[in-house]
């Protein structure tokens, strides 16, 4: 599945750090989720269209602490910058 979109709220440390994906392969969405670092507990749901995925999205930022940033420019020039070597 290709990264359509990647936010981070801002904050550092296993206790307060929270990641989203959104995921698709065409046809479904996958929006992960996930609190604390690398080892962090994670969670997952599935959409069969992209704009149910994106609210899924916007839901679990709003209930959750930080300023979102959104990083999905750079996580495409990273994987563009990687295709190219």
């Amino acid at each position: 599945m290709a990264i359509r979109g990647r936010w981070w709220n801002g904050s550092w440390g296993c206790m307060a750090r929270r990641d989203i994906w959104l995921l698709s392969d065409g046809r479904l969405g996958r929006v992960r989720g996930r609190l604390g670092g690398d080892g962090g507990q994670g969670v997952s749901y599935d959409f069969t269209d992209e704009a149910s995925a994106r609210a899924m999205v916007d839901r679990m930022m709003k209930t959750s602490a930080g300023t979102w940033r959104n990083l999905t420019a750079a996580v495409r020039q990273e994987s563009d910058r990687r295709q190219i070597h």
